[in-house]
């Protein structure tokens, strides 16, 4: 059951310029996208905010699992309903607007990776180029015909007790400044980022999103990426992302497009 909203979380959103028209908070879920689905597929407005402090079954992409300790991260999820031509861009669009708002509360300047992760390279602390944030996007349909999209992010915050094997590719913010953070400022930053980012899509200047994103990538592209095609793996340079959102790799024989899947960065 969903609580009243924590003072930090309140005060930070009330000053959002256009702040959601609902935000459902609680204590632990299971995972914001699953409660934010229900709603969305239920005819929820867009804009509507689901966020928890923890989560029992987080997840990222590939049903990779996304640990949520208590107290330790941002874990929420946006409701939005774009056209077709602009769902494909909002992992995109979501990982420049979370680095930005991260920038904007805490002066640390986060880089992206394709296809949705917020990384941080240059570090003072022990942690460099582990990852910081991710992001989910899933879509459906309601049962009276409307589409949907719920774009979900988590951002590590506090240093936290993770498993090994999510240890040793993650960081937090407090790790990389060496202080302690606000969450609810960061929560409202990166909300007013999206908001702002979305609207841009809403407005026809895809172009400057993907820009952005261009200039957050800068560092892992020219880099060797492997995937896998027709069960085998194939491999070349990452160049650049098209109009889509697809990621742009140069081969031997030619450009291929990479939309979907596992990418190795090597």
């Amino acid at each position: 059951m969903n609580t009243p909203l924590p003072h930090d979380f309140a005060a930070a959103l009330s000053r959002v310029p256009t702040p959601p028209p609902r935000v459902l908070f609680y204590p632990e879920i299971t995972s914001t996208n699953d409660v934010a689905a229900r709603l969305a597929d239920g005819g929820a407005e867009e804009g509507c905010l689901v966020l928890a402090d923890a989560q029992s079954l987080g997840r990222g992409r590939l049903g990779r699992s996304w640990v949520s300790p208590a107290g330790a991260g941002i874990y929420a999820t946006l409701i939005l309903r774009p056209s077709a031509a602009l769902a494909s861009l909002l992992t995109i669009t979501a990982g420049v607007a979370i680095a930005e708002g991260i920038q904007s509360a805490t002066g640390l300047s986060p880089r992206l990776k394709w296809p949705n992760d917020v990384i941080v390279e240059e570090s003072i602390g022990p942690a460099a180029g582990r990852k910081l944030a991710g992001i989910l996007a899933e879509g459906g349909t309601s049962a009276a015909g409307s589409s949907w999209v719920v774009l979900g992010f988590g951002i590590n915050v506090r240093p936290a007790a993770y498993p090994p094997e999510v240890a040793a590719r993650a960081t937090s913010l407090e790790t990389e400044l060496g202080r302690s953070v606000d969450r609810g400022l960061v929560l409202a930053e990166c909300v007013a980022a999206l908001f702002a980012r979305y609207r841009e899509l809403y407005n026809g200047h895809a172009t400057s999103v993907i820009d952005a994103w261009r200039t957050r990538a800068a560092s892992m592209l020219g880099r060797r990426v492997e995937w896998q095609s027709e069960g085998k793996p194939v491999n070349g340079i990452a160049r650049d992302i098209d109009e889509t959102g697809a990621l742009v790799v140069s081969q031997r024989d030619g450009i291929v497009r990479v939309i979907s899947g596992e990418v190795r960065w090597m």
